[in-house]
């Protein structure tokens, strides 16, 4: 009895036992049921969702670039493309042999999908051959279905019609790289959602500066997928946003003359409307064609346009420095007229040099000019007259004075990679130098920066900013080239850039002082005297000629004597009409010599294109490109007539002159004062 009781006992506990554990088991089942059922109840069924949903991102069509009439400058054309998803092929050599057999296909393809192959996710469908004929779309529909992973895709490609012209200015696009995707990570989270299905982003020039304009908003489509990844049905579909159209200041007719005129020759010219800050032509000389690198340029192009001596890939205008030369001089002569240091009727004897201790500066050619005033001594580019000037100035003052004028500072335009310039004093010279002895800055220095020479070294961008500040009577300001964004729905757009300026506080009889000497150099006996003869509007300008090595002192410049990347290089900057100017520029001809005979030439024709809406004769333009003409020759065509390479023509600026010129050009009469190069 005893032992059934203890039995009894003992299976009462292990019934306890169990109960419990069944509780605690029935407790846990709950606890998790409530924690999948409420708390996680979203995130479980987005998850559930997923695997029967997919987002398929809808990358925008990237917005158009237009000069300030219309002109296409960028486009997104359609093109099908034959791409392979590495991921989904077995064997890929056999894949790619295969294709090659089918279609066309160049090493530089082979050797830019295996680049891309090796930057992206396995899973990315890469191109292989772009822009694909209907006959070669009609040769790999047939084969698809033997080759796994290889698909055509109908893709949007930028395309520039103008092809090098402006490429500098426009710029290019690239595709997507690791570096980029680093980058990107870095980004807001929105921001990163917005670049999903996109390939492509801007490299160069606005198509990079205006990225945020110019690629749009990307859409989406929410699909309903089956276990092996089959489209069933879309469920929601948000369409992507164009990108906005850009319409910049820039003239493409203008551009396309101003290349012309440089032919084969290096160089660069900004031209800038002084009531606004609106560029109307930015050319960097050589250019390239931007078209070659939208879906990745090949080795062998990359190899010649980046160890070219030419440095076609170089944006001179932009980033490109160079000592001023005698283009200085006018902001010099104001400097001297605002510090009380010369008065426009003082006047300085110029024996062709000037000695300063022991060493001795010489004027071109060592020429006497005698007795030289601010007028005259611009006219014929008077050394001496500077010489003192910045002497008695000191490098500080000088500095203090250039500096806020934009010399040395970036002008803020709206393009990537601007460069700095050098206006330099002594406590530049004391932090760009270690040694003791090369930190002294001598009374030589200043000397040689007051001639545009010596440490100073400006961009054209900075030369055309400053002279636009001085002839729009000491009002500053901003170069842009963007002017107005179009977005759907919007078709008046809006503004880029406002056109409030920045008074510099100079006095109104300085500045007409400078302008009218600068007026004298495009005049008989002025050093651009032949280039402007016969001009039916008034302008102001100075010739500039700016060395590009060093000569030893004593000895004499002899261009035959060396190099022709050694030579001096050819300046102008300039203005227009001079009543009331509405454009300056800046021009450079690289290793071209005197102002007057390579870089004013081209000021001259700008001006008559803008002012009058003539267009150089082809041989006119020949002349200039091969540095051989220094007046217009030839007959001048209306700038309407004449046919060009732009997609659409736009509309010729009206003559801002009331003088309607003559088409044909006379020639300066035999009695005019020879004119002395500079």
């Amino acid at each position: 009895m005893h032992d059934v009781e203890l039995q009894l006992l003992r299976f009462r506990r292990r019934a306890q036992i169990a109960l419990v554990v069944v509780l605690l088991a029935l407790g846990l089942l709950a606890v998790r049921m409530y924690v999948l059922q409420i708390q996680r109840h979203a995130d479980l069924q987005t998850r559930a969702e997923s695997n029967r949903t997919a987002v398929i991102p809808l990358p925008p069509l990237r917005g158009q670039i237009v000069d300030r009439h219309g002109v296409l400058l960028a486009d997104s054309l359609a093109v099908f493309t034959l791409e392979i998803t590495p991921a989904l092929v077995a064997d890929m050599d056999h894949t790619l042999q295969t294709l090659a057999e089918l279609v066309p296909i160049t090493p530089g393809e082979l050797r830019r999908f295996q680049r891309l192959r090796a930057e992206s996710h396995r899973f990315a469908s890469l191109p292989l051959r772009s822009r694909l004929t209907p006959e070669e779309m009609s040769v790999l529909a047939a084969q698809l279905f033997r080759l796994p992973g290889v698909s055509i895709q109908a893709r949007q490609m930028r395309y520039y019609p103008l092809g090098a012209s402006a490429a500098h200015v426009v710029g290019h696009v690239g595709r997507i790289n690791q570096r980029d995707r680093e980058r990107m990570a870095e980004w807001p989270p929105e921001k990163q959602a917005n670049y999903r299905g996109t390939d492509h982003i801007g490299r160069l020039g606005v198509e990079q500066s205006h990225e945020a304009l110019l690629h749009g908003s990307t859409g989406f489509r929410r699909v309903e997928i089956n276990s092996h990844g089959q489209v069933l049905r879309t469920l929601e579909t948000v369409p992507a946003r164009t990108g906005q159209t850009l319409r910049l200041t820039l003239d493409a007719r203008l551009q396309h003359l101003v290349e012309q005129l440089f032919g084969a020759r290096r160089g660069a010219l900004v031209a800038i409307d002084v009531r606004n800050g609106e560029v109307l032509a930015f050319v960097s000389m050589p250019s390239f064609d931007p078209n070659a690198f939208v879906d990745g340029i090949g080795v062998e192009e990359w190899r010649a346009l980046n160890e070219s001596i030419e440095r076609p890939l170089f944006n001179r205008a932009l980033r490109g420095t160079y000592p001023p030369g005698s283009t200085f001089k006018p902001f010099m002569a104001l400097a001297g007229l605002e510090l009380g240091l010369r008065r426009p009727e003082t006047k300085v004897y110029d024996p062709g040099f000037w000695v300063l201790g022991n060493q001795r500066f010489r004027s071109v050619g060592e020429r006497h000019l005698g007795h030289v005033d601010l007028r005259s001594g611009m006219a014929v580019s008077s050394n001496v007259y500077y010489y003192t000037l910045a002497h008695e100035m000191g490098i500080d003052v000088l500095h203090g004075f250039m500096h806020p004028q934009g010399f040395g500072q970036r002008t803020g335009i709206d393009l990537v990679g601007e460069g700095r310039g050098l206006l330099p004093n002594q406590a530049w010279k004391r932090s760009a130098y270690s040694h003791p002895a090369q930190q002294r800055w001598f009374p030589g220095d200043t000397v040689a920066v007051g001639i545009g020479q010596g440490y100073s070294a400006f961009t054209m961008l900075q030369l055309a900013h400053a002279t636009a500040t001085l002839a729009n009577g000491g009002v500053r300001h901003q170069p842009h080239l963007g002017l107005r964004a179009y977005a759907l729905g919007e078709p008046r757009g809006r503004e880029l850039a406002t056109h409030q300026g920045t008074p510099m506080g100079w006095q109104s009889q300085n500045l007409q002082a400078v302008l009218e000497a600068m007026e004298a150099v495009n005049l008989p006996g002025g050093t651009a005297a032949g280039v402007f003869a016969g001009a039916p509007y008034r302008s102001g300008g100075k010739t500039g000629t700016a060395q590009a090595v060093r000569i030893a002192q004593g000895a004499r410049y002899d261009a035959a004597q060396l190099e022709e990347h050694q030579r001096s290089h050819s300046l102008y900057i300039g203005f227009a009409p001079l009543e009331a100017p509405t454009v300056a520029l800046a021009v450079i001809v690289e290793n071209a010599g005197f102002g007057s005979v390579a870089a004013a030439p081209i000021a001259r024709r700008v001006f008559d294109y803008l002012l009058l809406g003539l267009y150089p004769s082809e041989a006119d333009i020949a002349a200039t490109a091969q540095g051989q003409s220094r007046a217009p020759i030839g007959v001048q065509r209306l700038a309407r007539e004449v046919a060009w390479p732009g997609r659409t023509t736009p509309p010729v600026p009206q003559p801002a002159h009331a003088v309607q010129p003559a088409l044909v050009q006379q020639p300066a009469p035999a009695t005019q004062p020879a004119a002395v190069p500079r």
